[in-house]
């Protein structure tokens, strides 16, 4: 007999979560999933998902646009905000329901409620029965973050809130200079929206490769975004149906909306870790663990967002792979945090993998950079103003390439392959024996012969 109701007790079911527990029931484990709000966490329900559902539809206005270069006469286009969240929704609850089966269908048992810790081993729900697991997973994400109090903050929405406004703002205020902030600035201007981004920082688009930033940002202001930096929000006003945001620099700008994206905290608060005597991680907020997941009590582990690792969601479904595979599969399967590919689904788009130029030159003694930026085949039709950005960072030593950045179409697509590449640790030559697929973008990354700059650290006297 044992006194434990269930091997493992996962909470939160979210991308991470819901991997953990297939696998570990996979592998014969008596299995329970708690999750308080919707199945899917995050990334389904208020992230990725919708978010991406959101940019194809903010993209069709400059498709429309630009048909007229291709010979297409269209009758004046309208857009219905109502319809798309509609039809955002049942795609969501479509989503939702497939995860709870999944999760079913893999003999681990689903509860709709909030867990908490009465001890290392006891996890109570709100429905007033409590579970006693052998092994308990942390898989609770985060949420967003409005930073400190200022007046007016109330009247400040967050990405949450975003996905259901009752109609579309004409006018929005957006502070960040992260993912979402980009990409929701650029969802709003491509329905119509007047968009004013709002950054405390130099430049958006903090720890991307500097080329990167600017260029994104030269392309956002192209498409009529407003972008201040250097400020930031002190203070929203309400007048009616129209807010003011005034600013550190002493303007104020006026709007339907204001949006604030400017980071999140790892969603740690009133799980009652404290009584389990889990850790937390002073430098990041999150709950400290180890390289396989495992807090300061060894039979309890977090991944995910709620560890503040690295927040992207197939980073939070490989971990929780790893560790039900580790746990139950006996296999000891440790997850590689390096070289992850991600993308910025901004517009223009964003992929990038490996180390920026500024990374590199700090850690290698000589860098080559090959940079390309051009107009791609579609706009010497269409007419848009729009460049592609590419550029390689080789280790001018070795040959290996440390990193790749693309900013425009089909960026993020690209840059998933390429990330094979690079985790298995190509050469420039590499990409130079690879013959070039006419007519693409993509064919750069491999015609790019003559490095751009080349940079050599002189050795410490």
């Amino acid at each position: 007999m044992t006194d434990f109701d269930v091997d493992l007790f996962v909470i939160g079911g979210g991308s991470g979560g819901v991997r953990a527990a297939r696998i570990a029931a996979g592998y014969g484990a008596r299995v329970m999933i708690a999750e308080e709000y919707r199945m899917g966490g995050t990334c389904v329900i208020r992230g990725c998902v919708p978010k991406k559902l959101l940019v194809y539809a903010s993209h069709i206005r400059h498709d429309v646009e630009d048909a007229a270069g291709f010979g297409w006469s269209i009758p004046s286009a309208t857009f219905d905000w109502p319809t798309l969240i509609a039809n955002k929704d049942k795609e969501i609850a479509r989503l939702e329901a497939a995860y709870t089966s999944n999760v079913e269908k893999s003999g681990a048992r689903v509860v709709k409620t909030r867990a908490v810790f009465e001890d290392p081993h006891s996890l109570r729900l709100a429905t007033g029965e409590t579970i006693r697991a052998k092994y308990v997973l942390i898989a609770t994400g985060g949420a967003p973050n409005h930073g400190h109090a200022i007046p007016g903050i109330k009247h400040v929405i967050s990405s949450n809130e975003v996905f259901h406004l009752a109609e579309l703002p004409k006018r929005i205020v957006i502070q960040g200079g992260g993912y979402i902030a980009l990409e929701f600035a650029c969802i709003f201007a491509g329905f119509g929206s007047d968009v004013t981004l709002v950054y405390r920082g130099d430049n958006i688009l903090r720890g991307f490769d500097d080329d990167v930033r600017a260029h994104v940002r030269t392309e956002m202001e192209k498409d009529g975004i407003t972008i201040l930096t250097g400020c930031t929000v002190d203070k929203v006003g309400k007048h009616g149906h129209e807010f003011t945001s005034h600013l550190s620099n002493g303007s104020s700008v006026a709007s339907d909306q204001v949006l604030f994206a400017i980071g999140r905290h790892p969603n740690v608060a009133n799980l009652g870790l404290e009584k389990a005597g889990v850790a937390i991680n002073p430098k990041n907020g999150g709950i400290a663990v180890d390289s396989f997941s495992r807090t300061n009590v060894p039979h309890i582990y977090a991944i995910g967002d709620v560890t503040h690792r690295t927040n992207l969601t197939p980073v939070a479904i490989r971990e929780g792979h790893a560790f039900a595979d580790t746990v139950f599969g006996k296999k000891s399967v440790c997850v590689d945090h390096a070289d992850i590919p991600t993308a910025v689904f901004s517009q223009p788009e964003v992929g990038t993998i490996g180390l920026t130029e500024a990374q590199a030159r700090a850690q290698f003694t000589a860098v080559d950079i090959y940079k390309a930026t051009f107009r791609p085949m579609k706009a010497t039709m269409s007419g848009r103003d729009t460049r592609i950005l590419m550029k390689l960072v080789v280790d001018a030593t070795t040959d290996r390439v440390l990193g790749c950045h693309i900013v425009g179409d089909g960026a993020a697509e690209m840059v998933q392959v390429l990330g094979i590449a690079i985790k298995m640790k190509a050469t420039k030559a590499d990409f130079d024996a690879t013959m070039a697929l006419h007519p693409t973008a993509a064919e750069e990354l491999v015609t790019m012969r003559t490095p751009t700059a080349r940079y050599v650290r002189e050795a410490a006297e």
